[in-house]
C-alpha cells in the first residue's frame, strides 16, 4: 500500500474526471485543459458527487480488496467495529483485515481506512469542482443555466461536500480541508496539512446553512430523481451535527422544524423504510443512495455480491439484544437461512449475490430522527418527552409486520413509563432502542463513542478497545506520502 502512498491523497483530492476508476496511476496531464463546459457536463459533476456515497462495485479501481475499494467500507468501520456484525457467517482468512475491526487488532496500514478515505475526498474532489463551476455566473449565463437550476444544483453539492466531511471528522478527527478545485500535484501537497476538527464542523455547518435556501419546498426536491438532496435531507443533516456536538436545543428546535413541515413519518412496517419495491412510496427515508439495477455504468447495490459470498453476519451480542418477539430481529437478519434482509433489500434471498441489486443504502430515516430528538430531551431533563419518543419507536414496531407475514404476540415491547425521572434508566433505554431499531445502518460505533461508553462496553465483549480507537489512525500511506506533513493519531 506504500508504494502508492505519495499519489493518493493527490488522486483523492484532484479527481478530475467524475468517473475516475485510475486510482493506481500517477495522475499524468493533470493540467491539461479540460473540454469546454456545457450545461450537461455541469449537471453530471452535480450527479457525479453523489456516486461516491453508493455501494456500486468498483468505482474506484477494480476489485481491488487490497487497498478496501471494492465498495464503501462503512459497514465495516461502523457496524463490524461496533461488535454487531461479523465478517463471514464461517469465519475463514478471507479478507482478513476486516477481522482487524472486529478486535481492534488494526494499525494504520489496515486498507479499510484508505478504503474509506479516498471515497470521501474523491466526492469532496467532485463537489468542489461543481461548486467552482456553479459559482461561476458568466459561465452559468454563457451555458444556459438559469438562476433556479443553478441554485438548486449549488445546494445539493454544499450539502454533499458536508456530508463527506463529517464522515471523515467522525472516523479520523482532524482532517485536511480542501474548499476549492485542486489542478496540481504541487497544489495537492500545499493543502495536505490537517485541520481542526471543530474547524472542519464549522465549515460543515457552513455548507448545510448555504445549502438549506437553495432547496425547494417538498418532500422531494425533484419530482422525477426523488433521490436527490431535499429540504427534508440538509434539516435533518443539520440536526445530526448538532447531535454530535451536544447542542441539544439546537437538535431539537431543528427537529420541530422538520416535524413541522409534515413530509415525513413512521411507516406502519419497519420493513417499508428498505424494500427495494417501496422506494420514493413509504414515508420514512429522508437521505438515500438510489442503487438501480442493469444501469450503463453500473449503479447496482454491490454489497448484496458479498452476501452471496458469505460475507457479514450478526454477532451473538447482537443478536442476543433484542427484547423477545422483537420483529426488528427477524426483519435485520435471518439467522437460519444466512441472510441480511436490510442490505438485500427483500425479505428473501432474490438479491444474494446480486452485485447489480435495486435496494437502496439509506443514510438519514425518520426514525433515527426522533431517537435524536428523545435523545436530546433527555440531555436537557425534559424526561417525559423523551421517553415519549422512544414509545413511538416501540409502537411502530411491535404493530409491524413479522418477516413472515404475521404480528407480534400482545405484550411485546410495551411502552417504557413516562413517569420515570431516572435520566441512567432512560439513557439505557435510549442505548437499547437505537440498536434494534439501526442495527446493521452503520450508526452503531459513532453512537458508542460520542456516549462515552465505547470502551466500556466493547471490553466487555471481550474486544481489546484502546483510548486511542476513539478515533481511527490517518491511512499510513498519507502520512508517508506527504513525507510527515501530515500527523498521524496518537499512539498508532
Amino acid at each position: 500500500m506504500k508504494s502508492i502512498g505519495k499519489i493518493l491523497f493527490v488522486v483523492a483530492v484532484i479527481a478530475l474526471a467524475s468517473c475516475s476508476k485510475e486510482l493506481n496511476k500517477t495522475p499524468i496531464g493533470i493540467v491539461t485543459e479540460e473540454a469546454p463546459d456545457t450545461k450537461t457536463s455541469v449537471e453530471a459533476s452535480v450527479t457525479g458527487s453523489y456516486q461516491l456515497l453508493s455501494n456500486t462495485l468498483n468505482l474506484l479501481g477494480t476489485w481491488d480488496w487490497a487497498h478496501a475499494t471494492v465498495f464503501r467500507d462503512d459497514f465495516i468501520l461502523q457496524d463490524i467495529a461496533s461488535g454487531d456484525m461479523l465478517k463471514k457467517w464461517s469465519p475463514d482468512g478471507d479478507q482478513a483485515w476486516m477481522d482487524q475491526f472486529a478486535d481492534f487488532s488494526f494499525t494504520a496500514d489496515n486498507p479499510g481506512f484508505y478504503g474509506q478515505w479516498v471515497y470521501d475526498y474523491t466526492g469532496i474532489a467532485r463537489a468542489n469542482k461543481a461548486i467552482g463551476k456553479l459559482t461561476d455566473d458568466a459561465l452559468m449565463t454563457s451555458i444556459g443555466v438559469s438562476d433556479d437550476e443553478k441554485r438548486f444544483m449549488l445546494g445539493q453539492v454544499y450539502y454533499l461536500r458536508a456530508f463527506y466531511y463529517f464522515d471523515l471528522i467522525n472516523n479520523f478527527g482532524d482532517v485536511p480541508m480542501i474548499l476549492i478545485p485542486v489542478k496540481t500535484i504541487g497544489d495537492a501537497y500545499s493543502v495536505t496539512g490537517r485541520t481542526p476538527k471543530a474547524d472542519v464542523t464549522t465549515q460543515i455547518n457552513a455548507d448545510l446553512a448555504a445549502a438549506l435556501p437553495l432547496m425547494p419546498d417538498g418532500k422531494y426536491s425533484d419530482a422525477t430523481d426523488q433521490w436527490r438532496v431535499s429540504k427534508g435531507a440538509v434539516l435533518a443533516m443539520q440536526a445530526k451535527v448538532a447531535l454530535y456536538n451536544q447542542q441539544w436545543s439546537t437538535v431539537i428546535t431543528t427537529i420541530n422544524t422538520l416535524e413541522g413541515l409534515g413530509y415525513f413519518s413512521l411507516n406502519t412496517n419497519y420493513f417499508d423504510c428498505f424494500d427495494q419495491t417501496k422506494k420514493f412510496a413509504e414515508n420514512e427515508d429522508i437521505f438515500q443512495y438510489n442503487h438501480q439495477a442493469n444501469k450503463i455504468p453500473d449503479a447496482g447495490n454491490g454489497i448484496c455480491a458479498p452476501l452471496g459470498w458469505g460475507f457479514i453476519a450478526p454477532s451473538t451480542d447482537f443478536t442476543n439484544s433484542f427484547e423477545a418477539n422483537d420483529p426488528r430481529f427477524g426483519l435485520t437478519v435471518d439467522v437460519t437461512n444466512k441472510n441480511v434482509f436490510k442490505l438485500l433489500g427483500t425479505l428473501d434471498a432474490s438479491n444474494k449475490g446480486n452485485d447489480q441489486a435495486p435496494s437502496d443504502k439509506i443514510y438519514i430515516r425518520w426514525a433515527d430522527v426522533l431517537l435524536w430528538k428523545a435523545e436530546a430531551y433527555l440531555q436537557t431533563s425534559d424526561y417525559s418527552n423523551a421517553v415519549t419518543y422512544i414509545n413511538k419507536i416501540r409502537q411502530r414496531a411491535r404493530t409491524s409486520q413479522t418477516a413472515t407475514g404475521g404480528t407480534p404476540p400482545v405484550g411485546t415491547l410495551p411502552d417504557r413509563d413516562v413517569s420515570t425521572t431516572d435520566p441512567a434508566v432512560i439513557r439505557g433505554w435510549l442505548i437499547s432502542e437505537r440498536r434494534a431499531e439501526l442495527g446493521f445502518e452503520s450508526q452503531r460505533f459513532n453512537d458508542l463513542k460520542r456516549w462515552g461508553i465505547a470502551k466500556t462496553f466493547l471490553t466487555g465483549i471481550g474486544v481489546n478497545f484502546q483510548d486511542k480507537n476513539m478515533v481511527y489512525p490517518i491511512p499510513q500511506a498519507e502520512i508517508d506520502g506527504t513525507g510527515g506533513t501530515m500527523a498521524q493519531n496518537p499512539d498508532y
